[in-house]
């Protein structure tokens, strides 16, 4: 019987070698064949080879890679970071001129009662400065809600003042959010001096305590001529009117910056806003 490893080769035809008698075996005989190896077959005398050893972890792993921004000009505003008073006033320099105030980086709260005029002076002193800045406005930001927005003229609830609060804290974030990118900001409100701690208050807390507040209030009968030129929701009977008008006296004496519009066109009332943002920023008023 043949055994894997004892079988001796056959010489080729003719051939004198291999025969068991007078003739000496093959100098040098070849190598016994090796027996077909299956898979997952290992020969008795053969120990497995090791398994290959793990790679080795570099000794400092690379840093990530860097996100790459957005195309949309985005910045990530940091927590806990409300805007300060830009290029804070430097007793050194001298005060700020109305030329520096209208190139400065600046947040603008403008105050005042219903048919003061906020909303259009805050739209062409933002429209005419020589940085990019931007206007917003409370109410156009509070009417953003359609179904179900709590108009104040239907009677002032929990609703209203809900939303009130709501278009405050958005109005806040998107100033940030225009500082951030390097885009000044003019915010209109009527903010009552005897609510702190929803009005100006409410404002450092949304905005920071850069944010320049500065009042306009004309005359009483002015108010009422003004309003009555309005339409839609925005318009107010002349009692509340003159209620909102009276409440806003309070701020005479607050060390606010007041502006009385009541005979001053459009323009002017936008230097004399100039000249009382150059007035914050030499001296920032307390508040």
């Amino acid at each position: 019987m043949q055994q894997y490893g004892t079988q001796r080769p056959v010489p080729p035809s003719g051939s004198t070698q291999g025969h068991p008698q007078g003739h000496p075996p093959h100098p040098h005989p070849p190598a016994p064949p090796q027996p077909a190896v299956h898979p997952g077959w290992t020969a008795p005398h053969q120990v497995p080879a090791p398994p290959p050893p793990p790679p080795q972890a570099p000794a400092h792993a690379p840093a990530p890679a860097r996100p790459v921004p957005e195309a949309t000009g985005h910045v990530q505003l940091p927590p806990g970071a409300p805007v300060q008073i830009p290029g804070a006033a430097d007793p050194a320099a001298g005060p700020v001129t109305v030329e520096a105030a209208h190139t400065a980086a600046v947040a603008v709260l403008l105050i005042g009662p219903a048919g003061a005029g906020k909303t259009t002076v805050a739209r062409y002193w933002a429209d005419t400065r020589r940085v990019p800045t931007a206007h917003i406005s409370l109410d156009d930001v509070r009417e953003w809600v359609r179904s179900g927005f709590a108009d104040p003229q239907s009677g002032w609830n929990e609703h209203s003042e809900a939303q009130y609060r709501l278009a405050r804290r958005t109005c806040g974030f998107a100033a940030r959010n225009f500082l951030a990118n390097g885009i000044s900001c003019i915010l209109d409100d009527a903010v009552f001096p005897d609510r702190p701690a929803v009005g100006l208050g409410g404002w450092k807390r949304h905005v920071g305590p850069g944010l320049i507040p500065v009042v306009l209030l004309p005359g009483l009968e002015v108010v009422l001529e003004r309003n009555a030129e309005r339409t839609g929701n925005r318009r107010l009977s002349d009692e509340e009117v003159a209620r909102i008008h009276g409440r806003m006296a309070g701020w005479y004496g607050s060390g606010l910056p007041i502006i009385d519009n009541s005979r001053q066109d459009v323009a002017t009332t936008a230097r004399l806003l100039d000249e009382a943002v150059a007035r914050s920023l030499t001296s920032p008023p307390s508040w």
